[in-house]
């Protein structure tokens, strides 16, 4: 019975999730189309949501990690943990960094024509930030299957790196040091 509620409450959200990734593409389109001098402010206003969006599942998930790996396998505390790193991961870490990835191009092109030092250097960090995305969604897999292999001192040093990479490319874009 738990399981099979757990099952209609996890196709809810991912159905309301569906629902807002839907309607965030519609009125954006509509405002696009409505209003296209005045899209700029509201991409950027978009884009700036969705990063904070996806940092803080960045930095929630590791954290995620450090407890679960203390779980024993198979363990009900190690369910939850497996649900609540997946619905993370899914529901907002994943479509966050899309929405990051579509809005932050489109501003690049149309705000600075992809020029600038301190854009190529933003956008290599963004990748490793993407790159570091791809490692935790792999462990999400890892820790599913119960097959993390890594110790909870290692989730705490990657617990790190999005901040590292988060102040990196703060000062890229507010300072353009080059």
């Amino acid at each position: 019975m738990t399981e099979t509620t757990n099952e209609n409450s996890a196709g809810q959200a991912m159905k309301r999730m569906l629902i807002g990734i839907v309607l965030l593409v519609v009125l954006t389109a509509l405002l696009f189309l409505v209003a296209p001098d005045s899209f700029y402010p509201w991409a950027k206003a978009i884009h700036v949501i969705a990063v904070i969006a996806w940092m803080a599942g960045m930095l929630y998930l590791p954290r995620l990690f450090v407890y679960h790996v203390d779980a024993e396998k198979g363990s009900e505390q190690s369910e939850t943990f497996k649900v609540m790193e997946r619905r993370l991961l899914r529901a907002i870490i994943n479509p966050a960094m899309t929405v990051t990835w579509v809005f932050g191009l489109w501003l690049a092109w149309k705000g600075f024509g992809f020029q600038g030092g301190w854009l190529h250097a933003k956008i290599l960090a963004v990748l490793l930030l993407s790159g570091l995305h791809g490692y935790l969604a792999g462990a999400v897999r890892k820790f599913a299957e119960d097959k993390n292999e890594k110790p909870a001192r290692h989730w705490r040093i990657v617990n790190e790196l999005p901040t590292l990479l988060m102040i990196v490319i703060v000062i890229l874009v507010i300072v353009k040091p080059f």
